[in-house]
């Protein structure tokens, strides 16, 4: 009797798809100036039953991704709750808004200590526009209604699992320009079937080096939350990228990366079932079992 293969790592999709990138990656000038080596359409799989699909071939910071997730989750566009939390990845936008129309060459250190002490230069200045969390929970209509996108998703899941409209998305084209950043993960739905939940991704822009990763936790731990909400099992994440780049001054770091073997992935424990979805809190998750290669530096590109 022949042996079945081992498959491989899932973690080996994402390497290949950096070196794709490094060999065949064709190269663009972008809106932040920076270049990029870019691909368009490319897919992973992953089956959420074999481990939490956080990378191990360098630390993700998971904790402030599961913050920002919760931060979608309640509708907030303020920059302060993601401060208070240690989440400063949303700041560069508004720090770069803040140097073009003040001419103030001010640090980072400081706007973010404004925005968490000052009230009025936070309502200023800190709010982000109708980014995600306003398109998912308080969708505005032409007619003046108000869609809470994801309490109809739940809904969905739960009355009509069948359904193929079980999805939510964040491309409000009518309010892309009052934003501080268009959504690059836009547009999620889900499949019920055998008992389990899978959820795709379809991601317009997608940072291969920096973003991904954070938007790979942050789709598989919804699907883990939703499922649990659902009576259901996590089934598969699938993601699919359209424009997916490299940054040029995301190079190195992606050969350093590159020369890492995958380790185990870990395993995500949710140690409460709120009421509701919108219920869970921070100290609801733990991330067991991860064990990655050490961080790896990189600059966003704003």
């Amino acid at each position: 009797m022949v042996p079945s293969a081992v498959p491989p790592h899932p973690e080996t999709q994402y390497l290949d798809l950096l070196r794709d990138l490094l060999e065949r990656g064709a190269r663009r000038e972008d809106r932040t100036g920076v270049g990029t080596l870019a691909l368009f359409g490319r897919q992973m799989r992953f089956d959420l039953s074999r481990g939490f699909p956080l990378l191990t071939t360098k630390r993700i910071f998971y904790k402030a991704a599961i913050h920002e997730l919760l931060w979608f989750l309640s509708g907030d566009t303020r920059l302060r709750p993601l401060l208070q939390n240690g989440v400063r990845i949303w700041t560069d936008w508004p720090l770069a808004r803040y140097r073009r129309e003040t001419g103030e060459s001010i640090d980072q250190e400081t706007f973010e200590r404004r925005v968490l002490e000052d009230d009025a230069f936070a309502a200023r200045w800190g709010d982000l526009g109708p980014v995600y969390g306003k398109q998912w929970r308080a969708w505005e209509t032409a007619d003046g209604r108000v869609v809470d996108q994801i309490a109809q998703l739940v809904d969905g899941i739960r009355g009509n699992p069948t359904s193929r409209r079980l999805l939510f998305t964040g491309w409000n084209v009518g309010e892309l320009e009052r934003m501080a950043l268009p959504p690059c993960h836009m547009t999620y739905q889900y499949f019920v079937a055998d008992g389990r939940l899978s959820g795709i991704l379809y991601q317009r822009s997608a940072d291969t080096l920096l973003g991904l990763p954070w938007n790979l936790c942050e789709a598989a731990l919804l699907i883990h939350m939703l499922a649990q909400q659902c009576d259901l099992e996590p089934g598969e994440l699938v993601w699919t990228g359209a424009d997916v780049h490299l940054y040029l001054n995301h190079v190195e770091q992606a050969r350093q990366q590159l020369g890492r073997e995958p380790r185990p992935l870990p395993r995500l424990v949710i140690r409460r079932r709120p009421e509701s979805l919108f219920g869970y809190r921070f100290e609801d998750f733990a991330i067991e079992g991860y064990d990655p290669h050490p961080h790896i530096r990189a600059e966003v590109a704003v």
